[in-house]
This record gives C-alpha cells, structure tokens and sequence, in this order.
C-alpha cells in the first residue's frame, strides 16, 4: 500500500501516513521516493504555505517494520553495508525530504509515535498531540542504535537529560508528559485534534507566503551560526522583503486597521 495519502486545500497540504492495520511502519521499498516526491512538490508550489502530517487509524506511526526486520527482508536485509545503504537510500530519505521543507509544518500526532515514528514527528516545527497519543524511542530495546538521526533530533526539543533518558530505558511517555517536557506544544481531545491541528495550520497559511518561507529559514539556519552571521542573513532576508506587495499589504492593513490579503506578491 502507498504510504502517503496527500491532500491540499486553501494553501495547506496535509500528508497522512496511510497504512492503518499496521500502524503505519516506514521503510518499505519506495516510502524515501514518495516523501521525496511530495516534499519536492510542496516545495515547488508557493500556494502552499503550511504543512500538516499526521497517521491514518489509531497511530501516528509505530516506527520501523518490525515483520520486516523478524525476516531480514527490504532495508533490514543482507550484509551490513547493504543494511546501511538501505538506511541511506530509503529511510534517510523520508527525513531529509521533511527536513528540507520550506514551509511550517505541524504534527498532529493522533496515537502512538514510536522509534522512527517519533522522529518523524520531532522534524516538524510544530506539534500537536491527541490525548492518546505516546511517545518512545525504544531502538535499545531492539538492541539497535537510532539510525535515523533521532540522537541530532531528540534532544534540540526536550535537552539532553531527557532525550537521554528515552534513549537510555526505552520508556514510553504519554501526552501529558510529552507536554511537560516540551515535546509538544498542546494536547487536546482525540476527536477535535485535526480540527486543532487545521486552525493552527491556517493561522499559517494567512501569513505572507514568502516571508514564511524566509522565517522558517533563518531559524533553522540560526541551530548552527554565529549570532553575527544569523544578523547578516537576517538583513538580507529582509530587504527582500520589504520589496514585496504583501509588506506593503502588511502596512496597510495594520493602518486602516483591518486583516490583511497576502497574495505572495
């Protein structure tokens, strides 16, 4: 079964993982391709200013396929170097493609977010859970590593203690703690979390789709820079913007005292 059913609507996307009756596992043969595909579309489209991912069924995503790695088939098959180059070429994908896209993205984790699944979730830059969902990297439990960068991700959100403590025990957390931690950024009721998770998205989608774009760069340029060169970057940025139609909308709005139309001109 394909694993993403896409669907756009007044400048959102919204990505579900749409494999339900097994939780929606990643990894299978084409999953890094069709993120990559989709990614690249958002990416392309500049009528599409915010992203939301979420799972079909009762999960978010339960991680790798454990079937698949019980038989040593697709990514969790052959020698060790064909095991790494089947992360490289497959998982590592569906990472990077997320990682790469411009524009916001909210996770509206309606279930169980496990090992990769919770990965996935931690590379948007917005997250909110349902009350059922939980949340674990459990890979020691396996008596594997996090290969998928969750050891880079994990703990930029929630600080090395705690990232560590997952890491270390394998411990599940549920949605309460999630948020104590930071993990995510609210929890609301199972049954209203893509209604939370579409107003969110379209508070987004309202704002200039360049200068979104330009924002969501600089912070994710700013992990890794001087303060210096993020000042630098940020003048830049800016007098670009303020060449743009939607600045001058911006102005006017705030003046006659009304809500401002981007267009993304």
């Amino acid at each position: 079964m394909s694993l993403l059913q896409i669907d756009t609507d007044n400048h959102i996307t919204t990505l579900t993982l749409n494999r339900p009756d097994s939780m929606n596992p990643l990894g299978a043969a084409g999953d890094g391709d069709a993120f990559v595909a989709a990614c690249e579309a958002i990416n392309a489209d500049m009528d599409v200013r915010c992203v939301i991912l979420t799972g079909a069924g009762r999960a978010f995503s339960a991680g790798g396929d454990i079937k698949a790695m019980k038989e040593k088939t697709g990514n969790f098959g052959g020698t060790a170097p064909e095991i790494a180059d089947g992360y490289r070429n497959n998982i590592h994908k569906i990472l990077r493609a997320l990682y790469s896209l411009r524009v916001p993205l909210v996770a509206a984790v309606n279930g169980p977010a496990i090992g990769l699944g919770c990965d996935l979730a931690c590379l948007a830059d917005m997250r909110i859970a349902s009350e059922k969902a939980k949340f674990g990297v459990t890979f020691l439990k396996l008596g594997i590593i996090p290969g998928d960068g969750g050891t880079w991700i994990l703990p930029r959100i929630i600080g090395e203690a705690r990232a560590a403590e997952l890491f270390y025990t394998g411990d599940v957390i549920d949605a309460g703690t999630a948020l104590d931690w930071g993990l995510v950024s609210r929890v609301v009721e199972h049954d209203v979390l893509m209604d939370e998770a579409q107003t969110l998205a379209a508070k987004v989608a309202a704002m200039p789709p360049h200068a979104l774009r330009q924002a969501k760069n600089l912070m994710r340029q700013g992990r890794s820079t001087t303060y210096d060169a993020a000042l630098e970057m940020a003048a830049n940025a800016q007098a670009l913007m303020h060449s743009t139609r939607d600045h001058m909308e911006g102005v006017d709005a705030l003046i006659e005292k009304r809500a401002p139309k981007f267009t993304g001109d």
